[in-house]
């Protein structure tokens, strides 16, 4: 068999794997047959399907556990572009899931070192920190740090199991977040997110940690939100200039 040959033929396995798993005639979290039975299926080789599989994997559709077997990983339930300036409860919403909030705790304090490198602050300002539970038709799916100054937060701390950061922010009508300043980062493990989650070791989070701004160029929120790496993924939309 040639070189191109080869390749057009583990191709082809990917495709037909990647098929397989969309139409759901192997489910997410299900182990895929032996690599023998798989390969006699198919009508390929061991080679080509291993070659097949190595693409998959790579490409985080599945996992292979040595000495276990080959399972498809489950579809992340929402997708985002990072270029968009969106809430976590908008973003929920618009998987078609209601959001919610299970677990909240609000504290305000006097302006620290850190906090004078994010806020243009006065000297009677206090910083209110926010820290909630987010869930997707009652389950948890991201914890949400978010810090603001306490006079440009005019709802207590009831109106946030019913609105987002975003509008109790903007209610009084003198702030609107623009844009923002993001990073991403994965972890493997928090201490305190990853039991809020409800993941193990096993199951990583995204970070998404931003500076947001208002149309006058004011720094007004900064928040860290941890997404389970399962459940979310981020895109970003890269144009040639």
């Amino acid at each position: 068999m040639g070189k191109e040959e080869h390749e057009q033929l583990y191709l082809h396995v990917v495709e037909r794997l990647k098929q397989d798993i969309e139409s759901g005639v192997i489910k997410a979290n299900e182990r895929f047959p032996s690599e023998f039975q798989l390969a006699k299926s198919l009508g390929v080789s061991l080679a080509i399907l291993r070659k097949a599989l190595q693409v998959l994997e790579s490409e985080k559709i599945v996992e292979r556990k040595h000495g276990v077997g080959t399972f498809v990983n489950p579809k992340p339930l929402f997708t985002s572009g990072i270029e968009e300036l969106t809430s976590v409860t908008t973003m929920i919403q618009q998987a078609g899931m209601e959001p919610g909030t299970i677990f909240m705790d609000v504290s305000e304090s006097d302006v620290t070192d850190t906090s004078i490198k994010r806020f243009n602050y006065g000297e009677t300002d206090k910083v209110m920190t926010i820290k909630r539970l987010r869930t997707a038709d009652g389950q948890p799916v991201v914890f949400c740090i978010d810090q603001v100054l306490a006079r440009n937060f005019p709802v207590g701390a009831d109106e946030l199991l019913k609105t987002s950061i975003f509008d109790a922010i903007e209610q009084s009508g003198n702030i609107r977040i623009t844009q923002a300043v993001a990073q991403i980062e994965p972890i493997g493990y928090d201490e305190e997110a990853s039991a809020l989650l409800r993941c193990g070791i096993d199951i990583p989070l995204l970070a998404l940690t931003q500076k947001h701004y208002s149309d006058d160029g004011e720094m007004v929120l900064y928040s860290k939100n941890y997404f389970r790496a399962d459940k979310f993924s981020f895109h970003v939309v890269r144009k040639r200039v």
